[in-house]
């Protein structure tokens, strides 16, 4: 297992980033500063093409937190000078300026207690050590094999990974973070005639290379669902029992009570959630959480970009919902618990309370159980994508594969694409069975608003409901 090192560039600036603190902490009622050193690499394999690269997520810099009198204020570079006290002189300045803004926001005193720590992740195989030319062989190796030429015609596949190093100094806290993320797909494409259809297989975790491990074994499954895909028919509108996959229920549970209960949202008056805290919301088999902390998955951290320390949130509790996810602002405005939730797209923006690893707790059901219950319905997955209205509670699903259940087993017929709508309430109301087992995945990410994108992931069992599908 190779350990991944902390930046050399955050370590060479921590000895000045620390006098910097020390100097301006005696001028404000808060001060700290979050350095970010993150690399990243990725390959992909299309027909007749090769590419690498640098993933989006990439970024170096600073961003330095002041309070005073309750107003909050953000300096973000890309750099420091070496000289501590030339560059304090120059943040106050527009430190001031900033706090000195009229009709600003005031909050609590943001708390700094007492924190060191330091974690180092791990790797099997090391991408940024490996020779290119052998990832690229082994991308195009995968989708060759996909593929046959006459019904699976056209597949890519593509790997990318992200070297993640953290820095977080105030003048009681002292925290270093550094990790890698992976995350790899293939997807392929099949045909008859005039006719398409898309399927894939994507792989996450805080892992390296060694994750394409996991794609090589998933391709004859793929292959076997491109070609019944072919004879996909059109689903009959209406109401249906449906079983979720683990990454069909693990969106329902990110878009359902995810983004509802980001605190940000509560103090914006934006989020429906807000007004059931401590009210039912779900079935009894209804218990979820978010948090960096409990799971390890590209969503999972040692602390957050505001430097609290990773925690794992109980949200509902069998179908009582209970806790909101915060950033540090809102939790003090709201004067509720600070989750460890506070996230940045990069350095340079806003921190706003995220999600992290999304997902409801295993139930007792077997899937094959659960498949028995069902008189007509259909079970789903391939998520293609997910979104809901925090407001007023509606949510729709798409899922790329749906497979047909009448009297308790698979007919054979396939639907595809197979939309799912609800009231969140109504969704999460008539779960009545959820299954045993458990398995998460990281190969998306979740954007705010569309914008101010994160890395997270979600999952959990299967669950059994009723929707609406189209």
């Amino acid at each position: 297992m190779a350990e991944r090192p902390h930046s050399t560039f955050l370590q060479a600036r921590k000895p000045v980033l620390s006098r910097v603190i020390k100097t301006l902490a005696p001028q404000f009622d808060y001060i700290s500063v979050l350095g970010a050193d993150d690399r990243g690499i990725s390959y992909s394999a299309t027909p007749g093409e090769t590419r690498t690269g640098e993933p989006t997520w990439v970024q170096r810099g600073f961003v330095f937190r002041a309070q005073k009198n309750g107003v909050v204020a953000e300096y973000a570079c890309p750099d420091i000078d070496q000289d501590a006290a030339a560059f304090a002189g120059k943040i106050v300045p527009v430190m001031e300026k900033l706090l000195a803004a009229p009709g600003a926001l005031r909050y609590p005193t943001i708390p700094d207690e007492p924190l060191n720590a330091e974690f180092k992740g791990t790797v099997e195989i090391d991408p940024f050590t490996t020779d290119p030319n052998l990832v690229l062989s082994r991308l195009i190796k995968l989708r060759e094999e996909l593929t046959d030429g006459h019904i699976v015609v056209m597949a890519q596949t593509r790997y990318e990974c992200m070297d993640v190093s953290r820095l977080f100094l105030s003048p009681k806290r002292d925290l270093m973070q550094s990790f890698a993320w992976s995350q790899a797909y293939i997807f392929g494409v099949s045909r008859r005639g005039q006719l398409s259809k898309t399927s894939y297989r994507p792989v996450s975790g805080r892992s390296g290379l060694e994750l394409l491990d996991n794609l090589e074994t998933s391709l004859p499954e793929l292959k076997e669902e491109l070609v019944l895909l072919l004879d996909a028919v059109k689903i009959e509108p209406g109401v249906y029992d449906v079983i979720l996959d683990p990454d069909m229920a693990g969106t329902l549970a990110h878009e359902a009570f995810g983004h509802g209960v980001e605190t940000d949202m509560f103090f914006k008056g934006r989020a429906k959630a807000a007004e059931y805290i401590n009210k039912r919301v779900g079935s009894d088999l209804v218990t979820m959480y978010d948090g960096a902390a409990g799971v390890d998955q590209c969503g999972s951290y040692l602390f957050d970009d505001e430097g609290r320390a990773a925690t794992k949130t109980k949200v509902i509790d069998k179908g009582i919902l209970v806790s909101g996810i915060s950033d540090t602002l809102s939790a003090l405005a709201l004067k509720i618990p600070l989750t460890g939730n506070g996230r940045r797209e990069a350095y340079s923006h806003k921190a706003y309370a995220r999600m992290t690893n999304t997902y409801f707790a295993p139930g007792e059901s077997k899937v094959k159980d659960m498949i028995a219950s069902v008189k007509k319905g259909w079970y789903l997955s391939r998520l293609n994508s997910g979104m809901e209205d925090p407001r007023n509670w509606g949510i729709q699903l798409i899922a790329m594969v749906g497979k047909e259940i009448e009297n308790g087993a698979f007919t054979g017929r396939i639907a595809s694409p197979v939309f799912c709508s609800g009231y969140v309430p109504d969704v999460l109301g008539a779960i009545d069975m959820v299954s045993d087992d458990f398995t998460l995945s990281g190969s998306g990410f979740c954007g705010k608003g569309y914008k101010e994108y994160v890395k997270v992931s979600s999952g959990g069992p299967c669950i059994k409901t009723k929707m609406r599908l189209g």
